[in-house]
C-alpha cells in the first residue's frame, strides 16, 4: 500500500489530525521498518547545508562526499562501493599533496570508469587547469555518457574536427588548433588521434593539465617485447611517446587497464616510467635503482632479493622514499630526517643521521621491502572480484561484494556444434580463394581468418561479407561499416588491402560458389537452432539474456529471425553503434538511443538484448542472468569484457550462465583447443586474457598451429600482481550533509579551457 499525506491547512486542528494519522500508520503492527540507509539518508537531508566552492576549497582536507553524495550515482544508482571510494579518496588526497600517480588495474566489472570519472571531477573542481581524458574511440561516447548519467557533470568530446558537448552541441572550429578551446573543463579525446600522429598532438603538448586520465592504457607500449627487453631502451609506439611527454605537463595522471602485464613485467615498469616523468614519487630521481628495469623486475617478481647490507638496502629504500602513511617505521624515519610529504628522495648520507631505534625499525622493513613495499605495489591498485567476494567488511560482517558464480556451457567438445556439410563446403571454397589470393598479396592469411570467422558467426554474415568483396567496396556499405569488427579494423591498418580491389576470374568464381552455398542454407543455420533451444526450452529468457556477436550483420539477422518467428511477442533490444541501436518487435526495428535501452532493461521492459562488442563496454546489465556468445572475439580479452556486462556489481542473481557457441573443427574451435589447457592458469594470473593472443587466430587459420602454440606457451607462468595490490576500506560518505552548491559546480565545469584560471 502506498498512502501519501498531502495537506495545505495550517490550522492547529489540521496539524493535529495529520500527526495523529501519521502516528497511527507509523506504529501500525504491519508497518515495515525503514532500511538503515533510508534512515541515514533522511537524517542527512534533514541536516543538509549548502556550501560554496571557496568554502569547500578552504577546508584543510576538502571532503569528496560534499561533491559526490548528491550526484546520480547516489541518487539514482547503487552508490559507490567500498573499493571505489577507497581509490577515489586516495587519488584525491595525493592530488592535494602534489599529484596522484596511479595505475588502476581493477578487474572488469568493478566500476573502473566511475572511479576515474569521480577522481577527475574532484581534481577539476580543486584545480585551475583542464582535465584530459584519453580513451579508445569506441569508449569516447561512453565516457561522456557516464560523466553525465552517473556523475551528473558536463564534458566535451573532440571528434577529430571540433568539440561536441554533452548536449550534442557542436562548437565552431578553426582546425586542429581549436583543440585548445575545449568548451568544458573536462575534455575527452580518442587514442586513435594520438596513434595516427594527428596535428592536435603539438597543441596538446603545449598545455598544462590538472589531471590526465588514460583508459585502456596498456595500448601505450614499446614496439618490441621479449625476455631481453629490460636490458634495452624502449622503442615506444606513438601513444606511449605522447604519454611520456605529457606526463611532465600534468599534476596528476591515472592510467587505467585491467591488463597491466600482457606478456612481460617490463610493460608494467614502462607504465610506471610514464607516471614518473616529472615526478620523483614513483621511481625516484634519475639516479634511482628503480630506474634500472633489469635489476627491478627480478626483485618485484620475488626471484631476487635486496641486499641485506644496510648501505645497499638504503639505496633502494631512500629513492623514492615511501610516504609516511605506508608504515609507521617510514613515518618515524621521515620525522627524524625532517622530510615533508612532498619530499620523495633522501640522500645517501641521511643514513648516518638515524639513531639506533631508527635503524631497528629500518631493518624490520628492509628485510621484505622488495616484495612488500616496492613502487609497483605503491602505484598499482588492482582489486579482483574474487578478492572482494572473499574479504569481509568488518563494519558489516559481510563480503565487500556479493559472490556471483559463473556456470559455463559449450566448453565441452561434446557441446560444440557440428559443422554441417554446406558450411564445410563454404569453408573449403573460402580457403581455396585465400590460397589463390596468397599468391599475389601479403595479407591473404588475415583475409582467410576474417572470412572463415564471419562464416562461422552466422551464414548470413558470411554471405554479406562475400557480397561486399565481390562488389569491391569492402568498407563503404552500411552493412560493412559495423560488420567489420573493431579488432579487425585495427589489424587491417597493418595489412596491404589495396591489392585485393581487382579480383581475378577464378577468385571471383570461388567466392560466388561460397556465397551461393551460404545463401541457399542460411535458414538452416545451426546456431539459430541452438540459441532458440537455450532461450526458450531451457528458460534462459526467463532469467534475462544478452547475446553477443562481433558483427552487426549477425546481430540483425538473429534479432529479425527471433522477432519474426519464435519470439513474436517479445521486444528485443539491439545494442550497437549509437545510430544502429533500437528495439525490434515483430521484425520491425524502432531506432532508439542506447541510454533508453539501458533504462528499459533496468525497468524490466526488456529481457533480451542482442549486441555487438559495443555492448561489452559501458553497458551494465545486472538484471540479466545469462549470456550467449554467438561467436568468439578475435581479442580474447573481450570474452571477459562481455562477461563483465552481467557479472558485475549489483547483479541480482547468485549464479550467471554463459554459453559459448562454436563449430567443431572451425578456426574458433582450434584456437579454443590450444587455449583451453592454459585458459584457467592465464585467467588466474591476469584477471583476463592478454589481448596479444590475437595473433594465434591468424596462425591457426593459416595452418601454423605450432606457432600459435608457441605464442600461448610463452605467456609467463608468474607475474608481479597478486593480492598484495588489493586495497579496500569502508569510508562513510553517505552521511555527509554539507553539500557543494550544484549550480556553482556546474558553472565551474562548463568553463572552457581558454577561460580556466580567469574566473
Amino acid at each position: 500500500m502506498n498512502y501519501e499525506l498531502v495537506w495545505e491547512d495550517e490550522t492547529p486542528e489540521a496539524i493535529a489530525w495529520v500527526q495523529e494519522e501519521f502516528d497511527a500508520l507509523w506504529n501500525h503492527p504491519q508497518a515495515i521498518p525503514l532500511a538503515d540507509f533510508v534512515v541515514q539518508d533522511i537524517n542527512r537531508i534533514a541536516n543538509r547545508t549548502e556550501i560554496n566552492h571557496q568554502q569547500w576549497l578552504k577546508e584543510p582536507e576538502p571532503n569528496p562526499a560534499s561533491v559526490i553524495v548528491e550526484t546520480p550515482i547516489y541518487r539514482q544508482e547503487l552508490g559507490l562501493w567500498a573499493h571505489q571510494k577507497f581509490f577515489i579518496k586516495k587519488a584525491f588526497e595525493d592530488h592535494l599533496k602534489g599529484g596522484a600517480r596511479y595505475i588502476l588495474a581493477d578487474q572488469v566489472g568493478l566500476g573502473k570508469t566511475v572511479q576515474l570519472a569521480v577522481s577527475g571531477l574532484l581534481m577539476a573542481l580543486h584545480g585551475d587547469k583542464p582535465v584530459l581524458v584519453i580513451a579508445p574511440k569506441p569508449l569516447v561516447l561512453q565516457w561522456q555518457g557516464e560523466l553525465k548519467d552517473l556523475v551528473g557533470i558536463p564534458s566535451a568530446i573532440w571528434n577529430g574536427r571540433q568539440w561536441i558537448d554533452e548536449n550534442g552541441l557542436e562548437y565552431p572550429s578553426k582546425g586542429s588548433e581549436s583543440i585548445k578551446n575545449c568548451p568544458r573543463r573536462i575534455g575527452i579525446i580518442s587514442q586513435g588521434l594520438i596513434t595516427s600522429g594527428s596535428e592536435i598532438i603539438d597543441f596538446l603538448l603545449a598545455m598544462k593539465y590538472e589531471c590526465v586520465i588514460v583508459d585502456e592504457a596498456h595500448r601505450a607500449r614499446r614496439k618490441k617485447i621479449n625476455d631481453n627487453s629490460p636490458n634495452e631502451p624502449a622503442i615506444p609506439n606513438n601513444l606511449m611517446s605522447f604519454l611520456l611527454e605529457i606526463s611532465d605537463r600534468t599534476k596528476s595522471m591515472i592510467l587505467a587497464t585491467a591488463t597491466p602485464v600482457q606478456l612481460h613485467p617490463i610493460e608494467a615498469w614502462d607504465m610506471l616510467d610514464v607516471l614518473s616523468r616529472g615526478n620523483e614519487q614513483v621511481l625516484g630521481n634519475a639516479w634511482s635503482n628503480w630506474r634500472r628495469a633489469a635489476e627491478v623486475i627480478p626483485i618485484v617478481m620475488n626471484e631476487e632479493h635486496i641486499s641485506e647490507d644496510i648501505h645497499d638496502a638504503w639505496n633502494w629504500l631512500r629513492n623514492p622514499f615511501p610516504p609516511a602513511n605506508e608504515h609507521r617505521s617510514f613515518r618515524a624515519i621521515r620525522q627524524r630526517l625532517e622530510m615533508q610529504d612532498k619530499d620523495y628522495v633522501a640522500s645517501g648520507g641521511d643514513l648516518d643521521k638515524l639513531k639506533r631505534p631508527d635503524l631497528t625499525k629500518l631493518n624490520k622493513v628492509l628485510s621484505d621491502y622488495g616484495r612488500q613495499h616496492n613502487p609497483f605495489i605503491r602505484h598499482i591498485v588492482r582489486r579482483t572480484r574474487a578478492y572482494l567476494e572473499n574479504t569481509i567488511d568488518e563494519s558489516t560482517g559481510e563480503p565487500y561484494l556479493k559472490p556471483v558464480t559463473v556456470k559455463l556451457f559449450g566448453e565441452d567438445n561434446r557441446e560444440s556444434l557440428e559443422l554441417p556439410f554446406y558450411c564445410r563446403e563454404a569453408y573449403q571454397h573460402a580457403e581455396e580463394f585465400c590460397e589463390l589470393l596468397g599468391k599475389r598479396i601479403r595479407s591473404a592469411g588475415l583475409y582467410k581468418t576474417l572470412l572463415l570467422r564471419r562464416i562461422g558467426s552466422t551464414m548470413f554474415s558470411g554471405q554479406k561479407t562475400i557480397e561486399n568483396l565481390l562488389n569491391k567496396n569492402e568498407r563503404e556499405t552500411e552493412n560493412t561499416i559495423e560488420g567489420w569488427s573493431e579488432e579487425e579494423d585495427e589489424l587491417e591498418n597493418d595489412a596491404d588491402t589495396s591489392e585485393n580491389r581487382d579480383l581475378a576470374a577464378d577468385e571471383i568464381e570461388l567466392l560466388r560458389q561460397c556465397r551461393q552455398l551460404l545463401e541457399d542454407n542460411r535458414e538452416k543455420d545451426p546456431k539459430y537452432k541452438e540459441v532458440k533451444k537455450y532461450l526458450i526450452d531451457r528458460g534462459w529468457l526467463e532469467k534475462g539474456c544478452i547475446i553477443f556477436s562481433q558483427y552487426y550483420d549477425s546481430v540483425m539477422w538473429l534479432a529479425t529471425q527471433l522477432s519474426s518467428e519464435d519470439l513474436t511477442a517479445e521486444k528485443i533490444g539491439i545494442y550497437s553503434g549509437e545510430s544502429r541501436s533500437g528495439v525490434m518487435y515483430q521484425g520491425i526495428l524502432k531506432r532508439m538511443a542506447r541510454e533508453e535501452i539501458k533504462q528499459m532493461v533496468r525497468r524490466g521492459e526488456l529481457r533480451l538484448i542482442i549486441g555487438t562488442d559495443a555492448a561489452s563496454e559501458g553497458l551494465n546489465l545486472q538484471k540479466l542472468g545469462t549470456l550467449i556468445n554467438l561467436d568468439l572475439p578475435w581479442n580474447p580479452t573481450r570474452l571477459e569484457q562481455r562477461k563483465g556486462r552481467i557479472q558485475r556489481i549489483g547483479q541480482i542473481q547468485d549464479e550467471i550462465w554463459i554459453l559459448n557457441l562454436r563449430y567443431r573443427d572451425s578456426v574458433e574451435d582450434r584456437v579454443h583447443e590450444l587455449l583451453s589447457s592454459r585458459l584457467e592458469e592465464i585467467h588466474g594470473l591476469f584477471g583476463q586474457i592478454p589481448d596479444v593472443l590475437q595473433d594465434a587466430w591468424v596462425n591457426v587459420a593459416t595452418g601454423e598451429a605450432e606457432e600459435a602454440k608457441k605464442l600461448i606457451d610463452n605467456i609467463r607462468p608468474r607475474h608481479p600482481f597478486d593480492e598484495r595490490y588489493s586495497k579496500v576500506e569502508n569510508i562513510d560518505w553517505e552521511s555527509c550533509s554539507q553539500i557543494l552548491s550544484e549550480a556553482e559546480k556546474l558553472s565551474l565545469l562548463r568553463t572552457g579551457w581558454d577561460r580556466i584560471g580567469r574566473q
